[in-house]
């Protein structure tokens, strides 16, 4: 079980990477960024193991179990968007270049810009995810990726992939990829726990009539 989900966890950064590489290839970033959401849908179709789409169901499960297998997923997510940003870095170096333009700019951004851009991407993420499970819908998809892209907002997964293609090894990348991580965990964490509470309660059963008066009640209705 735990070669699984870190199995699927690395097969989820993979694609992840994918999807950064599209996007790092258009000039156009509204194309990118629609095509960038492509990764998500394989891995919701393929039922790969994405640390920013399940992290907001922690809120519902939680058992040791649970847990274990969301860390596996960001482990194997590391894993494979680090494999990918090497492999791209040295077969398509242009994109090296321009992950590493991306990445400085992300660097510059202060810890609690960096915090709430990936709250917001958090919550987006857990919508999309949502959305394909209860609703058997790709919209949330198509929608929530290109929206978190285009608004600037911050994905751990993809800036794994980005730092990774950049070359870029460094303590402040370190400290930002885990500001990243806990924004979007953030993010998809308040968003379940808001629309938990907004749930309603099983109205409460009327204690049952005694004996007597349920057979008075129903006395004429026997023939």
């Amino acid at each position: 079980m735990l070669r699984r989900d870190l199995t699927l966890g690395i097969l989820a950064g993979i694609l992840i990477g994918i999807g950064g590489s599209v996007y790092l290839s258009c000039d156009n970033k509204y194309v990118g960024a629609v095509l960038f959401s492509v990764a998500l849908l394989c891995i919701c179709m393929r039922g790969f193991a994405l640390f920013t789409g399940k992290v907001g169901f922690i809120v519902e499960a939680h058992t040791r179990a649970d847990v274990s297998a969301l860390l596996l997923s960001l482990l194997g997510n590391l894993i494979g968007t680090f494999a990918a940003g090497a492999a791209i870095r040295y077969a398509m170096p242009s994109l090296g270049e321009k992950a590493l333009t991306l990445c400085e700019g992300k660097l510059a951004q202060t810890a609690p810009e960096t915090f709430l851009r990936a709250l917001f991407c958090g919550i987006l993420m857990y919508l999309a995810v949502v959305i394909y499970r209860k609703n058997q819908s790709v919209w949330g998809i198509f929608f929530c990726v290109p929206v978190f892209i285009l608004s600037g907002f911050e994905h751990s997964i993809a800036n794994m992939f980005y730092f990774s293609a950049s070359g870029i090894v460094s303590m402040e990348a370190f400290f930002y990829l885990w500001i990243v991580i806990l924004g979007n965990a953030a993010g998809a964490v308040l968003m379940t726990s808001l629309l938990l509470l907004c749930r309603e309660t099983p109205p409460k059963e009327h204690p049952t009539s005694k004996p007597e008066e349920a057979a008075s009640k129903t006395e004429h209705l026997i023939p």
